[in-house]
């Protein structure tokens, strides 16, 4: 007797819900798998990056694992999901820099490489800056944040702003909303 209600209900309530299922959701869920994005990721170990610009290194940089990915919509990057750990070079060979973080990606379209994630960076003057995000224009030859960033000083001046901005080798700086407590030196006439 319960089987044969369990059929009857099943043979009414079957129309009902075929009725529900139409062409226009068909039609839906055929425009959502064309504009699917896939992504090709290829996995590198041990990497070691060498920059250089008119025949000189200016940057070696080691990444324990690169991931390129390539989505099909194009637009490449490479992502170092572990950190990285770049030194910087003078003109005559020497480091005279360094950089460390966390995490990077560098976007190949942009020519941008974003730092993040424990950020710090010495200059060859010795002075120390640390934020959780440094962004790295190679065609302006700048790196800036709108991050807080904090600056050491070598000889013990601290500071720290947003907005900030430096040339590649960090020699000088610019920075806004910031406040700082410097070490003055005597004899500096006005």
């Amino acid at each position: 007797m319960k089987l044969k209600a369990f059929l009857y209900g099943l043979m009414l309530g079957l129309p009902f819900f075929l009725a529900s299922c139409g062409d226009d959701d068909l039609k839906k869920a055929n425009a959502v798998a064309v504009n699917k994005i896939t992504f090709t990721r290829d996995r590198t170990l041990g990497v070691e990056i060498i920059y250089s610009d008119s025949a000189r290194v200016k940057a070696k940089g080691n990444a324990p694992i690169m991931d390129k990915v390539t989505p099909s919509t194009g637009g490449t990057y490479q992502e170092m999901i572990k950190g990285v750990s770049i030194d910087f070079f003078s003109p005559s060979g020497k480091i005279d820099g360094n950089l460390v973080c966390d995490y990077a990606i560098r976007k190949d379209q942009d020519r941008k490489t974003e730092f993040r994630k424990n950020v710090v960076v010495k200059n060859n003057k010795g002075d120390t800056f640390s934020s959780q995000e440094l962004i790295w224009d190679e065609l302006k030859k700048i790196f800036y944040s709108t991050q807080r960033v904090y600056v050491k000083g070598a000889d013990g001046s601290v500071g720290e702003g947003i907005n900030f901005q430096a040339p590649e080798d960090f020699s000088t700086y610019t920075m806004e909303s910031g406040n700082a407590d410097l070490n003055m030196k005597e004899g500096i006439a006005p």
